[in-house]
């Protein structure tokens, strides 16, 4: 009977180690929350930066085109267009 009762027993301290304690299966559903929200974050992150990396930027080459024919013509007819001094002649009539 005393190895009966001893296998009874280790039964029951098993039973006691394997349960869980309700707020410990919360914190692990947590965790697991965040873990894939981090990876899915970080999935995006890798995808947008081999966009990036791999898209060829034609908006910089249009604009600095642009920008130079602009400063061109702009400065150039400053020059042409300087007013004319007064003379002494056109006051006195």
């Amino acid at each position: 009977m005393k190895n009966l009762d001893d296998l009874i027993n280790a039964a029951k301290i098993q039973e006691l180690i394997k349960r869980e304690d309700p707020q410990e299966k919360a914190t692990r559903r947590i965790l697991w929350v965040f873990a894939i929200i981090g990876a899915i974050t970080a999935v995006a992150g890798i995808a947008y930066a081999v966009y990036s990396y791999l898209t060829p930027d034609y908006l910089d080459d249009f604009d600095d085109d642009f920008d130079d024919d602009f400063d061109d013509d702009f400065f150039d007819d400053d020059e042409e267009t300087k007013p004319a001094a007064k003379t002494s002649e056109s006051t006195e009539e």
